[in-house]
């Protein structure tokens, strides 16, 4: 039986808030802490594949984000108590 986090791969371009970037980055951390070996992608499909679907609670949901002020996830992506992971994106070679 083929695992779910097995299927072929679809790329997809998301657009949102820095503030929301640097908590992706936060809660990947978090795993690491956790000693889980994981990414963002991996990451956000565990997320969306815990969403419940009923329709009343993904609006409510989605009220409770637009509602939420510009410093509401405050400022913990400099925690020292969760380990470093590697940054999102092509690397760079030093010449």
């Amino acid at each position: 039986m083929e695992m779910l986090c097995q299927q072929t791969r679809r790329t997809t371009s998301v657009s949102w808030p820095t503030d929301i970037d640097r908590r992706l980055n936060l809660l990947v951390r978090a795993a690491a802490a956790a000693g889980e070996r994981t990414n963002r992608a991996e990451l956000l499909a565990a997320l969306v594949t815990a969403a419940e679907t009923d329709p009343d609670q993904l609006a409510e949901l989605l009220h409770r984000y637009r509602r939420l002020p510009g410093d509401a996830l405050g400022h913990d992506s400099d925690r020292e108590d969760l380990p470093a992971v590697r940054a999102p994106g092509p690397r760079r070679s030093i010449a």
